[in-house]
């Protein structure tokens, strides 16, 4: 049985792993990639819903969820949002699907404008949910961004410190950066079923070891990738949406639209009011309202 109701899940071999996989609803190819620290559960509240219009896919990302945990390297390539995205182009090659509609949240968007960049092709509609680029991102920090992000230093650094850490109350840790990035403060926006998913993985060592390679990806071949890019004028050519929340991460690097703008050829751009950083579930009627219209025919 699903954890989503109306979507069905299977394991699909991609790129070299296996990713776990939620599918439902029919029409044009729509693909939902989470974030961190989540799994699939954090599009429950927005999935059916989008899948009235659209094939709905949701991939657990690698080392995420009940997908398998590839071994790292040490250049962090196994976690770089370049080979993620192949995960991607390489499930929808599985599924016989030529292009699709993707939409990301936090570090599954980051894999979602990796793809727009490495892969155009398979991209038809591109949403981007509450991040600017992950170089953008380590240049504006400031003393209050660092201190609010602190996640991205402590987890990138070299195994096993992170790892031990966590690994003393995983569930726990889990339960307090999602109440800290949320608005309210507490885990009253998570639904219990979604809560057990989170939590489940934080209390295995091999996927808090997973999570923590993807942010030293992050502070590394990421980065790198990122700077690169900005280097040659490389640019999305897929017609982006972006949202952010009004208590999220984006919000405090200033202008974040700005930043997309001068990433993608065509963007437009949202706040959403009264939400922390996770939309799709602190507020998921607005973030519906501001992210559907983009992917609709028309």
């Amino acid at each position: 049985m699903s954890e989503l109701d109306g979507f069905t899940q299977s394991r699909i071999a991609t790129n070299g792993t296996t990713l776990s996989v939620h599918r439902g609803g029919a029409g044009p190819a729509m693909i939902l990639l989470h974030g961190y620290p989540q799994t699939h559960m954090a599009w429950h509240r927005v999935a059916p819903a989008l899948a009235r219009h659209f094939d709905v896919i949701i991939p657990d990302l690698r080392g995420y969820g009940a997908s398998d945990i590839p071994a790292n390297d040490p250049a962090n390539l196994a976690y770089s949002k370049r080979v993620m995205a192949r995960d991607i182009t390489g499930l929808m090659d599985a599924l016989g699907i030529a292009r699709a509609h993707v939409i990301g949240h936090d570090r599954g968007a980051r894999v979602a404008y990796r793809l727009a960049l490495d892969h155009p092709d398979r991209l038809d509609r591109l949403g981007i949910v509450e991040i600017v680029p992950t170089g953008d991102f380590w240049a504006a920090w400031s003393a209050e961004l660092a201190l609010k992000a602190y996640h991205w230093t402590f987890l990138a650094q070299p195994a096993p410190l992170p790892e031990t850490l966590i690994g003393s109350d995983g569930p726990g840790y889990i339960d307090r950066t999602l109440a800290s990035w949320s608005r309210a403060g507490d885990l009253s926006a998570f639904a219990a079923g979604a809560l057990a998913s989170y939590r489940a993985q934080a209390a295995d060592p091999a996927r808090i070891a997973a999570m923590c390679n993807d942010y030293r990806a992050g502070a590394t071949i990421d980065r790198a990738l990122d700077d690169a890019d900005r280097a040659t004028g490389h640019r999305i050519a897929a017609r982006t949406r972006f949202v952010w929340a009004q208590n999220g991460f984006p919000a405090r690097t200033g202008d974040p639209l700005g930043i997309w703008r001068r990433w993608a050829a065509d963007v437009t751009g949202m706040e959403i009011a009264g939400c922390g950083h996770f939309a799709m579930e602190e507020a998921p009627e607005a973030f519906l309202s501001a992210m559907l219209p983009h992917f609709l025919p028309g």
